[in-house]
């Protein structure tokens, strides 16, 4: 530890008298700034809250310190603080007035100071009783991220899936998912690749989060915050290039229309292909957003995002003998004139939100029409003669959301505790047409057989409904209340406690043998966290949580008079962790935790054709990120997770103490940005992962591996940057994941992209 810092730890314990020090932070509309800093000397004081307001304990006498905040000019006061205590007059903030050009040769940088997602109030990271991986929109432009594969990546405690070739599908902390998927906080749950063109970040909540999202996220949740239009003019131009005829290109202009409203439409066309043979992509997305000013203390944020994706569908390689098949990387299994998959998304949202003194409202509205369709080939297991038997099946899925949430936040002092209360309500309706045909072989068989060495075949193809194929609408409400309290019972030590009351009515009905089945469900999710903050910038905090998951899944597609009668699985929590920032531009993320899956479904050992919910899974966990600026020039993102997931006791699907799939013991990651030169810099990273199970029957094994990758950026002009990313650099062959053990994609061998930005 510095003398300086050794020197202001010891300031805290001076045994001199003390004194209360608060007030409010106000820009120049009377609005409340959240975030601002106060500082004596070199010494970080508070932040404000939500409110704008703060409140400091400091020794009587005199006192100098300073209010700041990005955007806004520093405020500076000398002042006597008497031994009783003094609440100053509203601190006012005046914008940064421009008075020239100014040239900007640092970007914003991989770090962010709060969030609003993880509990619906604007908090500071270092507060939150969790861990949390934000990704920006800076580090994906350094890397060429194109996916929230790409993204998660870079996030100790998750893995990408393979998703059958045609969805994003995560495992997070051990549990798999296909549904906790939000944008701007409301759920995105349907089944599709989404894009990263017009984000923000992505942020990454780790544990369950049913007190803010809902039922699922038994391992944590994916939230995309979407860009807004600004008051700033902003035009750019991105375009890649790049191996295996990777062509994409994607524009963001914002414009203020004038001092009420401004505008911002980002699009994008990608036309690729792929290592993988016959492999295609086709995508295109438009989302325009009006921000508007309504008064001085209302502003409302109107988007709508047209995304299309057609691509070709591909499940990857067989195994044999425990491995993947040693199969030329690009080979495909199946008929590829039949493969492929789309998905057309229509997603419109409003936000409203109004400040009215230290409560502020916000009602938020979302819906959603998502269109898809995916025919594929299923690979499976290969035979003595070197036979692989293969399967094939198409499925369609239309629905429609429609959820609105509001919350209502208060800012309160009962003596000196500090409140911010929350309260809200969402409601929300969802509709869900699915229709599963099998694929016949000349119109006959359900499988074929086909030579290991030569697995693509033309086979002609007949699509019909088998005894079993899904052929149903399935239809659910929503209504939920929650309340919360964030409570700062000292500069020392902060409380969070909330619990949030979902009544989920979900009815079935199949077209194919006219059942209608419904069930309902009331669930139940606290959440309790506590920070301590022995120094300013480090917090030591637990956090207990809970989720739940309907028995129809995460995706409810189904129902039967069996799982009709079954309890929601529930998934709890128990995390302890360490916050350091060592300045504002790193920071350090630790966190211990065990999360128990319990009410999984299990085969009764008296009675074959019987389920009972004794079955359970844990994960026991280690996690650890660096965020942020090492120096001026350096960059570094950089994370690692030790994960032990496995079965506790025995489900319909596995034994007890089997290692749970696609969850590998440990995973390291590190992407650093290096800026040699005024106009040049350099990336590199390192990808390790050990070996993993593809399947939860521990026979198949995905080998461990290490991945580099490397970029040059280059600042032709103040406006212009071209950057080379070389991802794979040495040309490991690997396989990144798998769906199940006859299912598994190789990794890219190596990869070179050209990207060109220009911004005007």
């Amino acid at each position: 530890m510095s003398l300086p810092a050794f020197l202001c730890l010891l300031s805290f314990f001076e045994p001199a008298p003390v004194t209360v020090l608060t007030g409010r932070v106000l820009d120049p509309t009377g609005a409340p700034v959240a975030e601002a800093k106060l500082e004596s000397g070199r010494r970080t004081l508070a932040y404000t809250d939500q409110a704008g307001q703060f409140r400091v304990v400091l020794p009587a006498g005199p006192v100098r310190f300073t209010v700041s905040r990005d955007g806004f000019a520093p405020h500076e006061s000398e002042l006597t603080l008497p031994s009783s205590g003094l609440r100053l007059a509203d601190i006012e903030l005046q914008l940064l007035s421009v008075v020239g050009q100014v040239t900007v040769t640092e970007s914003p940088g991989y770090q962010v100071a709060g969030t609003a997602s993880a509990t619906r109030t604007a908090t500071l990271l270092l507060n939150l009783p969790q861990s949390i991986a934000v990704v920006t929109q800076e580090q994906m432009r350094d890397q060429l991220m194109l996916s929230i594969g790409d993204v998660v990546r870079f996030v100790p405690g998750i893995t990408a899936q393979q998703g059958e070739g045609n969805r994003d599908q995560l495992m997070i902390r051990g549990q798999n998912t296909t549904a906790d998927f939000f944008v701007n906080g409301v759920r995105d749950d349907a089944e599709y690749f989404r894009d990263l063109y017009n984000l923000e970040r992505v942020e990454a909540l780790k544990g369950p989060n049913a007190m803010t999202f809902g039922r699922g996220g038994g391992g944590g949740v994916i939230n995309r915050v979407t860009k807004e239009a600004l008051d700033v003019p902003r035009y750019e131009v991105n375009l890649q290039a790049g191996a295996f005829g990777h062509r994409r290109a994607s524009a963001d202009v914002n414009r203020p229309l004038n001092r009420f409203a401004a505008f911002r439409l980002n699009a994008l066309y990608e036309n690729s292909r792929s290592f993988r043979q016959y492999f295609y992509l086709e995508r295109a997305g438009l989302s325009p957003t009006l921000t508007l000013h309504l008064t001085p203390r209302t502003r409302a944020v109107l988007q709508y995002e047209f995304f299309r994706d057609h691509r070709f569908a591909d499940r990857g390689v067989t195994s044999v003998a425990g491995l993947p098949a040693s199969v030329p990387l690009r080979t495909f299994f199946g008929n590829p004139d039949e493969s492929r998959a789309r998905a057309d998304v229509n997603l419109g949202s409003a936000t409203v939100e109004h400040q009215a003194g230290r409560l502020n409202l916000r009602n938020r509205t979302l819906f959603g029409h998502y269109d898809r369709f995916y025919q594929n080939f299923v690979p499976g297991v290969v035979n003595a003669a070197s036979q692989v038997s293969l399967s094939s099946y198409n499925n369609a899925t239309a629905r429609l959301n429609a959820f609105n949430q509001t919350d209502a936040t208060y800012a309160l002092e009962t003596g000196p505790i500090r409140h911010t209360l929350l309260t809200g309500v969402e409601v929300g309706r969802q509709a869900s047409d699915n229709l599963r045909l099998t694929g016949y072989f000349d119109g006959v068989e359900t499988a074929v057989l086909a030579p290991l060495a030569q697995p693509t075949i033309f086979t002609p193809l007949a699509f019909r409904p088998n005894a079993t194929d899904a052929n149903n609408r399935v239809q659910t409400n929503l209504a939920a209340v929650y309340v919360q309290d964030q409570i700062e019972l000292n500069r020392f030590v902060q409380v969070i406690a909330g619990v949030r009351v979902d009544r989920f009515d979900l009815q079935f009905a199949s077209r194919r043998n006219a059942d209608r089945l419904g069930r309902l469900d009331t669930l139940v999710s606290p959440r309790a966290g506590v920070v301590v903050k022995p120094v300013a910038r480090m917090s030591l905090y637990a956090n207990y949580s809970v989720s739940y998951l309907p028995s129809s899944g995460d995706q409810f597609a189904s129902l039967t008079v069996i799982t009709q009668q079954v309890k929601p699985e529930k998934f709890q929590n128990y995390e302890t962790g360490l916050k350091f920032d060592w300045s504002r531009a790193l920071s350090l993320t630790a966190a211990v935790f065990r999360l128990d899956r319990t009410n999984t479904r299990s085969i009764d050992p008296n009675d074959p054709t019987r389920i009972i919910q004794t079955g359970s899974q844990r994960t026991n966990g280690v996690e650890l990120s660096l965020n942020g600026n090492l120096t001026r020039k350096w960059r570094l993102t950089g994370g690692y997770a030790y994960l032990d997931a496995f079965v506790v006791s025995a489900t319909a699907a596995a034994r007890a103490g089997a290692q749970v799939a696609q969850v590998p013991r440990h995973a390291f990651s590190v992407w650093n940005h290096y800026q040699l030169l005024p106009r040049l810099g350099a990336g590199l990273g390192l990808l390790n992962r050990s070996d993993m199970f593809a399947g939860i029957d521990n026979t198949v094994v995905l080998p461990a591996y290490t991945r580099a990758d490397a970029a040059v950026f280059f600042a032709l002009t103040e406006r212009l940057r071209l950057q080379a990313n070389v991802e794979n650099l040495f040309d490991r062959r690997y396989y990144l994941n798998a769906h199940t053990n006859t299912n598994i994609s190789p990794g890219f061998p190596r990869t070179i992209r050209i990207g060109l930005t220009a911004r005007f």
